[in-house]
């Protein structure tokens, strides 16, 4: 989801990237409504509110599980 200046909004499944437009069936819906997009601005801020910042510390202290899958999923990104 991407706001911007509080009147146009897109919501989609893109990562805003080349690989999203050209490569992934990817789609956005993109919207210009000012009332839509304060109300996924708030969403958004609602959501930050319940999120957990990740810090270095617990970064590094991953699992030795969470860091194999980790592994696993980095070796499968390029066909995913």
């Amino acid at each position: 989801m991407i706001v911007i200046d509080g009147k146009a909004s897109t919501v989609g499944t893109a990562n805003i990237d080349v690989r999203s437009f050209k490569l992934n069936f990817e789609i956005n819906a993109f919207i210009y409504d000012e009332k839509v997009s304060t109300d996924l601005a708030e969403l958004f801020h609602q959501d930050v509110e319940l999120s957990t910042e990740l810090t270095v510390d617990i970064y590094l202290s991953r699992t030795k599980m969470i860091k194999t899958k980790e592994s696993i999923a980095r070796l499968l990104a390029p066909i995913l």
